[in-house]
């Protein structure tokens, strides 16, 4: 489980690069909405820079107090971007709900998203290297840490993991029905939400 919160009282920070631009009524930088899609979801797109070009990567990323971690194959084309300090985007989003309206244009999606700026830092504290693993598995089932076995030394020396600061990024997010145009308001269609999640 994680550790009590140090910084929920202080928003994330923002620059031009992660101030929401559009529909901003939907954005905020509350720390606590972020750490609860985080919490849920455990599954971000990492984004980086390699050879000149951009690279996205689907990640687990899990958070410990206020920090992201992430880890890798240690030695691998991933670990070696993510200790060479460059700045790293992180993302994570989910579609809740489909917004069915009377137009075409209008249909929408009720959704959560968050995008996180960072420099990822090399995890080569055995203590933390326990606490972080320790707090993914308990998240994914309550007091399995202690059921299981603990990684012994070969498997950790092929792991690399990665702590990356939560600091600067925003969340944005849209609830509720659709927006129709008055004059679409008589056309015989239903209109109106219906879940996103499949089975």
């Amino acid at each position: 489980m994680n550790q009590p919160d140090t910084q929920l009282a202080s928003p994330l920070t923002s620059c031009p690069r992660s101030t929401v631009r559009r529909a901003t009524k939907r954005a905020s930088v509350d720390r606590q909405v972020a750490y609860t899609l985080i919490d849920r979801l455990k599954t971000a797109h990492l984004g980086f820079v390699e050879d000149g070009e951009p690279r996205i990567i689907p990640i687990t990323a899990w958070r410990m107090d206020d920090h992201l971690y992430v880890h890798t194959l240690n030695g691998g084309r991933l670990s070696k971007r993510l200790g060479s300090g460059q700045l790293l985007c992180i993302s994570f989003a989910v579609t809740n709900e489909w917004v069915l309206t009377k137009s075409a244009y209008h249909h929408s999606a009720n959704y959560e998203s968050l995008v996180l700026f960072g420099r990822a830092q090399l995890v080569e504290d055995t203590a933390e290297f326990d606490a972080a693993f320790r707090a993914i598995i308990n998240q994914i089932e309550p007091g399995r840490w202690e059921q299981v076995r603990a990684p012994n030394q070969k498997e950790r020396q092929a792991t690399a993991l990665f702590r990356i600061p939560i600091e600067e990024g925003s969340f944005k997010s849209r609830t509720g029905g659709p927006n129709e145009d008055p004059e679409d308001m008589e056309l015989p269609i239903w209109h109106g939400t219906v879940s996103a999640v499949t089975s």
